[in-house]
């Protein structure tokens, strides 16, 4: 943001600081420079009583950015549902969510994204997004047990998203390979929207015992404040302002802002954590992620309500000359800030030295409610703490409904032809990226370490077992973009439901989520409408389905030079199975299994892949979710998981129900099964919406002859529409007269189709 130049460089530290090593005067353009309004700066001298200084010019900048801040999401995020019975902190109160599952155990989770960095440097970007996911779960005392993602790219025909693709695969697989926590799965769609903005979203789980639960807070005065950790360098400097722009063509010049990752640095940590947080020697503990030692300070000190102080001379630094701004902003990864009681001193040393790394004693907690930053005795910033969290500005942006509405949503499907040969249009479905295998992808993850993955990555829903209990934790990441942008009300709602839908086929019964909300600039009224009509449909869901928010991310400013990315809030939905032995696969188990439809169908192409793949159109209404229907449809698979009732469950989603029973029939690694399948219902559908159409609250499901009649039972006590379709054989796929394929030709193009766009 320097004068003349684009607004992507948020930080003038580069170009100042490193020549002169003085700070400069505080100008106009300075503070313009930093991203803070007129407005906001005069607040900030309000505040402070005086005007900043240079160094907490940049405190502000960061604190008060967007990505730290949430100064234009805060109100529209309280419509959220964000308590619930099993709750044990509020979202927004601490680093991630937990929920109780009972027998005293908790699970700690959460979702964030790492888009920007990313975009300029995907290996790192997508590394330290993983490091800091893992960090915000085992500062709250839980051991992060797996990983997962959810990604976004442009096409693969072009080169730059292929870059950008490995980048970030490579990137995921070091860090968590390394550090030694299964990557168990996810989900990535490509699609021209993402072009030049890629999104890069990780999500990290742990267990925890109740009475381990640790805090990020500053209290008692006296207590000590620690620096564990890692050294502290230039990199990630202005990191959290640079997720609060957009990025421009200039972008891949702000390095600086991209953080580099040591996975190994952070095994280290987590151990080290994990064994004090076992111990009495803490009050609280803070990652340093965005904004790196400004963040941590000021809010274990404003959760706390109390006041503290450190000593900048302290810091163990890898770069010399390095001056207050730069240590207070910098977002060197594998740090935290750790509130120690006093007189337990030794305790923290000893378990550090023992792991070889640094703790450094750097200041106190204090009465008042100053935080304080000194270096060599001098005073360089002196900011109340509450002012930089609770008292950070919020707006009430204004909405509009996009134009674009007013094209997209009435095609005249009518004149829509049907394809000449459906099997073919099968097969250029099962070939688009989005929905063919992700096995490139996945392989290159290490997802059975730890030894407890019980459903590999594929399957509808994440699976793993607690070691020592008979209970799983099932978790998938969803969301249709594509939905999102044609109606966001409706994308928001339907993103919820599928991220549950997947975790109920797996056996599981959805808890809670987290989500990550990933949108353009919210100054565009255009843009701030899809992200308030997407909250407004993700919380009725969430009420429906019983499934409370706690906590996630807000990810704005996702937009390249062609335009900003669809609305794409990704959802995180966590599951409890109580018996590990009631899980269900997604994939055909035995030939001979009968295969039934649970769920009604309806004529809905708009939103579809096949209106988007056949025929080149982002239009149309997407389907229309009944979440009272899509209640009963969890509540039928949860009965039919404890009755042992069902081989296999596997919801319909992109592509629809000739995709669905396509990726049913892959689930054998070893070869192939088929499928002969007779639509009876539905004479009166669109053949293309009956095969293609991706109609809401619908699964397939394949059951023993003997089970039957128990399934018939169960889908008309719970009101859910119940059709016998086919019968699982041992090769050959058949739909009607429509489509008729061997199961290798689905096999080789569904597992090609992204290797070979790769080489």
């Amino acid at each position: 943001m320097r004068p003349g130049r684009d607004e992507s460089r948020p930080y003038v530290y580069d170009e100042i600081m490193t020549t002169t090593m003085q700070e400069p005067e505080i100008t106009q353009g300075l503070i313009e420079s930093h991203g803070i309004t007129p407005e906001e700066y005069e607040r900030i001298c309000s505040l402070l009583g005086r005007e900043p200084n240079f160094t907490e010019l940049g405190i502000f900048s960061v604190m008060w950015s967007e990505h730290c801040s949430y100064k234009n999401s805060r109100p529209v995020l309280k419509l959220f549902p964000r308590e619930g019975k099993s709750l044990l902190v509020k979202a927004g109160e601490e680093n991630a969510g937990v929920v109780d599952i009972g027998d005293g155990l908790a699970i700690c989770f959460k979702i964030e994204s790492h888009n920007h960095p990313s975009a300029v440097e995907p290996f790192q970007g997508a590394a330290t997004g993983v490091g800091g996911i893992i960090r915000d779960i085992f500062t709250m005392g839980a051991r992060p047990i797996l990983s997962m993602n959810s990604l976004r790219f442009g096409s693969l025909e072009k080169a730059q998203n292929k870059h950008y693709l490995s980048g970030v695969v490579a990137g995921i697989a070091h860090y968590g390979n390394c550090i030694g926590i299964p990557t168990i799965g996810g989900e990535i769609y490509f699609d021209d929207s993402y072009e030049g903005n890629p999104l890069v979203n990780a999500f990290c789980l742990g267990i925890m015992r109740r009475e381990d639960l640790v805090k990020g807070s500053a209290k008692g005065s006296g207590n000590l404040v620690y620096y564990v950790g890692a050294t502290t360098g230039r990199d990630g400097l202005g990191g959290a302002a640079f997720a609060s722009r957009e990025l421009t063509e200039e972008s891949h010049e702000d390095r600086p802002a991209v953080q580099v990752g040591d996975p190994f640095m952070e095994k280290l940590l987590m151990e080290a954590c994990l064994e004090l947080s076992k111990t009495d020697a803490i009050v609280g503990m803070q990652d340093m992620g965005a904004a790196g030692l400004t963040c941590s300070t000021c809010e274990t000190a404003s959760r706390g309500s109390c006041g503290i102080e450190i000593d900048l001379a302290k810091v163990p630094r890898r770069e010399t000359g390095m001056i207050p701004y730069e240590i207070m902003l910098s977002e060197s990864q594998e740090r935290m800030l750790i509130i120690v009681k006093r007189g337990k001193e030794r305790v923290v040393e000893g378990i550090f030295e023992k792991w070889d790394l640094h703790a450094v004693k750097l200041g106190e907690v204090r009465d008042g409610k100053a935080m304080r930053i000194f270096e060599d005795g001098k005073c360089v910033a002196e900011i109340p703490a509450k002012a930089l969290t609770d008292e950070a500005p919020v707006y009430n942006r204004e909405m509009k409904e996009p134009e674009y509405l007013k094209h997209t949503r009435n095609p005249d499907l009518s004149k829509m032809k049907e394809p000449k040969d459906f099997s073919e249009t099968l097969l250029k479905l099962l070939d688009h990226p989005t929905i063919a295998s992700k096995a490139w992808i996945y392989q290159q993850y290490d997802h059975m370490v730890r030894t407890d993955t019980v459903f590999l990555p594929g399957h509808d829903a994440a699976l793993v077992r607690i070691k020592g209990t008979k209970k799983g934790i099932a978790i998938s990441t969803d969301c249709n973009g594509l939905y999102c942008y044609l109606d966001p009300f409706e994308g928001g709602k339907i993103a919820v439901a599928e991220a549950a839908r997947n975790v109920a086929c797996s056996g599981a019964k959805p808890l809670a989520i987290t989500n990550c909300l990933n949108f353009g600039n919210p100054m565009k009224p255009e843009i701030f409408w899809q992200f308030r009509k997407a909250v407004e449909g993700m919380s009725e869901a969430c009420r429906a389905l019983e499934t409370p928010v706690t906590g996630g991310n807000v990810s704005f400013y996702n937009e390249s030079p062609k335009g900003a990315i669809d609305p794409t809030p990704t959802i995180g939905m966590v599951g409890i199975l109580e018996d590990i032995n009631d899980r269900i696969p997604s994939f055909f188990q035995n030939v001979c299994d009968k295969i039934f439809l649970l769920g009604e169908t309806f004529e809905e192409l708009g939103g579809s892949q096949y209106l988007l793949l056949e025929h080149g159109l982002r239009m149309g209404m997407p389907p229309q979710l009944d979440l009272k229907k899509e209640k009963a449809l969890y509540d039928l698979i949860l009965a039919c998981a404890k009755e042992r009732v069902l081989n296999s469950c596997h919801d319909l989603s992109e592509g629809g129900l000739a995709v669905a029973l396509s990726e049913c029939i892959l689930g054998k690694t070893n070869h192939p099964l088929g499928a002969r399948v007779n639509l009876g219902f539905g004479q009166n559908l669109r053949r293309d919406a009956l095969l293609f159409g991706e109609t809401q609250s619908r699964v397939v499901v394949s059951v023993s002859a003997k089970q039957e009649g128990m399934l018939e039972a169960l889908a008309k006590k719970y009101g859910v529409p119940c059709f016998k379709i086919g019968e699982v054989v041992s090769s050959g796929f058949e739909i009607n007269s429509l489509i008729r394929l061997t199961s290798e030709q689905i096999e080789k193009t569904y597992r090609n189709a992204i290797p070979r766009r790769m080489k």
